[in-house]
Protein backbone atom coordinates (compact mmCIF):
# COMPACT_ATOMS: atom_id res chain seq x y z
CA UNK A 1 0.00 0.00 0.00
CA UNK A 2 0.86 3.50 -1.08
CA UNK A 3 0.55 6.34 0.88
CA UNK A 4 -1.03 8.50 -2.59
CA UNK A 5 -2.50 12.18 -3.17
CA UNK A 6 -1.13 11.76 -6.66
CA UNK A 7 -1.03 9.67 -9.74
CA UNK A 8 1.24 10.27 -12.85
CA UNK A 9 0.56 8.28 -15.73
CA UNK A 10 2.41 7.46 -19.05
CA UNK A 11 -0.16 7.77 -21.77
CA UNK A 12 0.97 5.26 -24.98
CA UNK A 13 0.52 1.37 -24.03
CA UNK A 14 -0.82 2.94 -20.28
CA UNK A 15 -4.12 4.82 -20.47
CA UNK A 16 -4.47 4.84 -24.51
CA UNK A 17 -4.24 1.60 -26.74
CA UNK A 18 -2.25 4.44 -29.54
CA UNK A 19 -0.58 1.82 -31.44
CA UNK A 20 -2.73 1.34 -34.53
CA UNK A 21 -2.59 5.28 -35.16
CA UNK A 22 1.54 5.35 -34.27
CA UNK A 23 1.21 3.05 -37.30
CA UNK A 24 -0.69 4.44 -39.81
CA UNK A 25 1.11 8.08 -38.75
CA UNK A 26 4.64 6.52 -38.95
CA UNK A 27 3.82 4.96 -42.55
CA UNK A 28 2.37 8.23 -43.46
CA UNK A 29 5.37 9.73 -42.98
CA UNK A 30 7.78 6.95 -44.17
CA UNK A 31 6.21 6.32 -47.61
CA UNK A 32 5.31 10.33 -48.28
CA UNK A 33 9.33 10.20 -48.39
CA UNK A 34 9.51 6.69 -50.50
CA UNK A 35 10.75 4.31 -47.54
CA UNK A 36 8.70 1.12 -46.71
CA UNK A 37 6.10 0.46 -44.50
CA UNK A 38 6.40 -0.67 -41.17
CA UNK A 39 4.66 -3.46 -39.38
CA UNK A 40 2.44 -3.21 -36.24
CA UNK A 41 5.21 -4.88 -34.17
CA UNK A 42 8.20 -3.10 -35.48
CA UNK A 43 6.64 0.19 -34.40
CA UNK A 44 4.86 -1.24 -30.96
CA UNK A 45 8.59 -2.48 -29.96
CA UNK A 46 9.63 1.42 -30.96
CA UNK A 47 7.82 4.01 -29.24
CA UNK A 48 8.21 4.81 -25.94
CA UNK A 49 11.16 7.32 -25.84
CA UNK A 50 10.11 10.03 -28.35
CA UNK A 51 8.90 10.95 -31.87
CA UNK A 52 13.19 11.79 -33.00
CA UNK A 53 13.85 8.29 -31.13
CA UNK A 54 11.01 6.33 -33.23
CA UNK A 55 12.16 7.46 -36.45
CA UNK A 56 15.74 6.94 -35.45
CA UNK A 57 14.51 3.01 -35.29
CA UNK A 58 12.11 3.52 -38.71
CA UNK A 59 14.59 4.84 -40.70
CA UNK A 60 17.69 3.59 -42.11
CA UNK A 61 20.67 5.02 -41.27
CA UNK A 62 18.75 6.59 -37.98
CA UNK A 63 20.01 9.94 -37.31
CA UNK A 64 21.72 10.47 -39.87
CA UNK A 65 19.28 10.20 -42.21
CA UNK A 66 18.76 13.00 -44.41
CA UNK A 67 15.38 13.22 -44.54
CA UNK A 68 14.56 12.44 -40.44
CA UNK A 69 13.52 15.77 -39.95
CA UNK A 70 10.97 16.10 -42.53
CA UNK A 71 9.53 12.60 -41.55
CA UNK A 72 9.32 14.20 -38.14
CA UNK A 73 7.38 16.98 -39.18
CA UNK A 74 4.52 14.90 -41.77
CA UNK A 75 4.25 12.34 -38.78
CA UNK A 76 3.38 14.90 -36.19
CA UNK A 77 1.14 16.73 -38.63
CA UNK A 78 -1.00 13.55 -39.72
CA UNK A 79 -1.10 12.36 -36.14
CA UNK A 80 -2.35 15.89 -35.08
CA UNK A 81 -5.19 15.82 -38.15
CA UNK A 82 -6.97 12.56 -38.10
CA UNK A 83 -9.97 12.60 -39.05
CA UNK A 84 -11.21 8.85 -37.86
CA UNK A 85 -8.81 7.87 -34.77
CA UNK A 86 -8.64 4.26 -33.69
CA UNK A 87 -7.25 5.34 -30.47
CA UNK A 88 -8.75 4.22 -27.40
CA UNK A 89 -8.59 3.97 -23.68
CA UNK A 90 -8.16 0.68 -22.38
CA UNK A 91 -11.01 -1.09 -20.32
CA UNK A 92 -10.99 -0.01 -16.49
CA UNK A 93 -9.42 3.56 -17.73
CA UNK A 94 -12.42 5.71 -16.93
CA UNK A 95 -13.40 4.19 -14.29
CA UNK A 96 -9.99 4.16 -12.59
CA UNK A 97 -9.66 7.64 -12.98
CA UNK A 98 -13.42 8.58 -12.09
CA UNK A 99 -13.14 6.67 -8.88
CA UNK A 100 -9.46 8.39 -8.46
CA UNK A 101 -11.39 11.79 -9.12
CA UNK A 102 -14.21 10.80 -6.18
CA UNK A 103 -10.93 10.10 -3.86
CA UNK A 104 -9.44 13.35 -4.61
CA UNK A 105 -6.37 12.14 -5.83
CA UNK A 106 -4.48 14.46 -8.38
CA UNK A 107 -3.75 12.77 -11.82
CA UNK A 108 -1.24 13.84 -14.72
CA UNK A 109 -0.24 12.49 -17.51
CA UNK A 110 4.14 12.39 -18.28
CA UNK A 111 4.41 11.10 -22.16
CA UNK A 112 7.17 11.31 -24.65
CA UNK A 113 4.64 12.04 -27.24
CA UNK A 114 5.28 15.10 -28.24
CA UNK A 115 3.41 18.08 -26.57
CA UNK A 116 1.11 19.14 -28.28
CA UNK A 117 -0.38 15.92 -28.91
CA UNK A 118 -0.09 14.96 -25.29
CA UNK A 119 -2.41 17.59 -24.25
CA UNK A 120 -4.99 17.03 -27.12
CA UNK A 121 -5.22 13.29 -26.39
CA UNK A 122 -5.96 14.51 -22.71
CA UNK A 123 -8.22 17.03 -23.59
CA UNK A 124 -10.23 14.38 -25.72
CA UNK A 125 -10.27 11.42 -24.40
CA UNK A 126 -10.08 12.24 -20.52
CA UNK A 127 -11.57 15.86 -20.11
CA UNK A 128 -10.85 16.96 -16.52
CA UNK A 129 -10.22 13.43 -15.40
CA UNK A 130 -6.29 14.44 -16.02
CA UNK A 131 -5.32 17.50 -13.56
CA UNK A 132 -2.33 18.22 -16.02
CA UNK A 133 -0.62 16.77 -19.07
CA UNK A 134 3.58 17.22 -19.57
CA UNK A 135 4.00 15.79 -23.11
CA UNK A 136 7.62 15.80 -24.47
CA UNK A 137 8.97 19.67 -24.89
CA UNK A 138 12.63 20.00 -25.35
CA UNK A 139 12.77 23.10 -27.15
CA UNK A 140 11.00 24.76 -23.96
CA UNK A 141 13.75 22.69 -21.63
CA UNK A 142 11.57 20.16 -20.49
CA UNK A 143 13.73 16.92 -21.13
CA UNK A 144 12.04 13.74 -22.18
CA UNK A 145 11.70 10.40 -20.08
CA UNK A 146 13.70 9.03 -18.25
CA UNK A 147 14.39 12.49 -17.04
CA UNK A 148 12.29 13.31 -14.00
CA UNK A 149 12.33 16.82 -15.15
CA UNK A 150 9.02 16.67 -16.61
CA UNK A 151 7.41 14.88 -13.49
CA UNK A 152 8.67 17.59 -11.29
CA UNK A 153 7.34 20.13 -13.77
CA UNK A 154 3.81 18.75 -13.57
CA UNK A 155 4.06 17.69 -9.59
CA UNK A 156 4.60 22.23 -9.47
CA UNK A 157 1.35 22.51 -12.02
CA UNK A 158 -0.85 20.69 -9.59
CA UNK A 159 0.93 21.54 -6.47
CA UNK A 160 2.02 17.79 -5.53
CA UNK A 161 4.95 16.21 -3.44
CA UNK A 162 7.03 13.50 -4.82
CA UNK A 163 6.79 12.10 -1.22
CA UNK A 164 2.86 11.08 -2.07
CA UNK A 165 3.71 10.13 -5.83
CA UNK A 166 2.88 7.00 -7.67
CA UNK A 167 4.20 6.52 -11.52
CA UNK A 168 2.44 3.91 -13.65
CA UNK A 169 3.80 3.11 -16.87
CA UNK A 170 4.10 0.29 -19.37
CA UNK A 171 7.45 0.51 -19.96
CA UNK A 172 11.30 0.46 -19.16
CA UNK A 173 11.63 3.98 -19.61
CA UNK A 174 8.68 4.29 -16.84
CA UNK A 175 10.47 2.26 -14.38
CA UNK A 176 13.97 4.23 -15.00
CA UNK A 177 11.90 7.25 -14.66
CA UNK A 178 10.15 6.87 -11.56
CA UNK A 179 13.51 5.66 -10.27
CA UNK A 180 15.36 8.59 -11.35
CA UNK A 181 12.59 10.97 -9.31
CA UNK A 182 12.92 8.52 -6.52
CA UNK A 183 9.01 7.42 -6.03
CA UNK A 184 7.79 4.09 -6.63
CA UNK A 185 6.76 3.00 -10.16
CA UNK A 186 3.84 0.25 -10.81
CA UNK A 187 4.39 -1.62 -14.30
CA UNK A 188 1.03 -2.35 -15.90
CA UNK A 189 0.74 -5.56 -18.26
CA UNK A 190 -2.26 -4.85 -21.25
CA UNK A 191 0.81 -2.23 -22.69
CA UNK A 192 3.63 -2.50 -25.17
CA UNK A 193 6.19 -4.20 -23.37
CA UNK A 194 5.73 -7.71 -21.72
CA UNK A 195 5.92 -8.93 -17.71
CA UNK A 196 9.21 -10.57 -18.41
CA UNK A 197 11.04 -7.42 -20.18
CA UNK A 198 9.65 -5.29 -17.88
CA UNK A 199 11.11 -7.22 -14.93
CA UNK A 200 14.36 -7.80 -16.60
CA UNK A 201 14.62 -3.82 -16.62
CA UNK A 202 13.72 -3.33 -13.18
CA UNK A 203 10.22 -3.65 -13.02
CA UNK A 204 8.93 -5.43 -9.13
CA UNK A 205 5.46 -4.20 -9.12
CA UNK A 206 2.88 -4.89 -11.99
CA UNK A 207 -1.09 -4.79 -12.25
CA UNK A 208 -3.27 -6.36 -14.96
CA UNK A 209 -5.83 -4.61 -14.72
CA UNK A 210 -6.66 -0.88 -13.98
CA UNK A 211 -8.48 -1.21 -11.10
CA UNK A 212 -5.96 -3.62 -9.21
CA UNK A 213 -4.58 0.15 -8.64
CA UNK A 214 -7.23 1.09 -6.44
CA UNK A 215 -5.73 -1.62 -4.03
CA UNK A 216 -2.47 -0.57 -3.30
CA UNK A 217 -3.18 3.26 -2.40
Amino acid sequence: MFDVKNIVFDMDGTLLDTVDDLLDSVNFALETLGYNKKTKDEVRLAVGSGVTVLFEKMLPNGFNNPDITVCIQKFKEYYSNLKTSKTKPYDGIIPLLSELKKRGIKTGILSNKFDRGCKMHSRLFFGDLIDYAQGEDEFNGIKRKPSPMGLYKLLDEIKGKKENTVFVGDSEVDIQTAKNAGIPCISVLWGLKSKEFLAENGGKIFVSSPLEILDMI
